[in-house]
């Protein structure tokens, strides 16, 4: 058994597909995560017992939750920043697909907590460029927050998103934190690759697969030259230790210091 999922490659059937669920051993995340794909004019409504979130990934849908609704689209996972319902547990949900289809992740986590549910819109979300000026522009990256525990301080889950950029690495240099995560990778073609690294461990990675990054582990990715690799990241707060940042892995810190960048080939720009 390894941390890398990836025997979705082909892409997702109609209907939800289970990638790792709460207590599941090895490699537990203490969440579920998956993918529900909804058909044309196809309706899908539950109560879930957890805290849920629900992240558009593509496709148009109206969206109902306690006594609100509204109409949500997305194109683009590059180009377009995220759409997401985020519920607490027992929380009446309906989405109606509208157009060709939707394709949704849903991530989940144990929580008798009550808060209010809210959706988050593409315009109230900012991009944050981290790694602009380090390391000859080798890590520049778009990372999209949606909630964390700024926001969502009774949440059991923190939810965004990474836009890497074609050549270049994200969550670097390479960090850890206790609690656990998951990334789940999709790429701006079919036979676009990248590599994620766990430790010392290192993992090719395509579209539709999905990493379990256990506490404690650091980790770094990066794409290959030529495709764009897009990622959701969810992490699951731990009781008594909620996620509030993560430490970078000591021997790596130095390429934060804008005054020492390392070596640079001479003739480059």
């Amino acid at each position: 058994m390894t941390a890398l999922v990836s025997r979705f490659r082909s892409g997702f059937p109609p209907g939800y597909t289970a990638i790792t669920r709460e207590g599941e051993e090895p490699f537990d995340t203490g969440m579920d995560f998956g993918v529900h794909r909804l058909g044309r004019g196809e309706t899908l409504e539950e109560t879930d017992p957890k805290e849920t979130a629900w992240l558009l990934l593509e496709g148009e849908a109206e969206v109902e939750w306690d006594g609100e609704k509204a109409r949500v689209r997305r194109a683009s996972l590059f180009d377009e920043a995220p759409t997401a319902l985020h519920v607490p547990a027992r929380t009446r949900v309906r989405l109606r697909t509208e157009g060709a289809g939707s394709e949704w992740v849903v991530v989940r986590a144990a929580n008798e907590r009550r808060f209010a549910a809210k959706l988050f819109h593409p315009e109230e979300l900012k991009h944050e460029y981290r790694g602009a000026g380090l390391v000859q522009g080798a890590s520049l990256r778009n990372v999209r927050l949606i909630f964390d525990d700024a926001n969502r301080p009774e949440a059991n889950l923190v939810l965004g998103e990474v836009v890497n950029y074609p050549g270049r690495w994200s969550s670097y240099p390479p960090h850890h934190h206790p609690q656990a995560e998951i990334y789940h990778y999709r790429f701006t073609l079919p036979q676009g690759y990248g590599h994620a690294e766990l430790g010392d461990e290192v993992y090719k990675v395509r579209s539709y697969d999905t990493i379990k990054i256990t506490g404690g582990v650091s980790h770094a990715q990066v794409s290959a030259p030529g495709y764009g690799m897009y990622y959701v990241w969810a992490v699951r707060h731990l009781p008594g230790n909620r996620y509030t940042g993560f430490r970078f892995t000591e021997e790596h810190r130095w390429v934060l210091d804008p005054a020492h960048q390392g070596w640079r080939p001479p003739g480059t720009p």
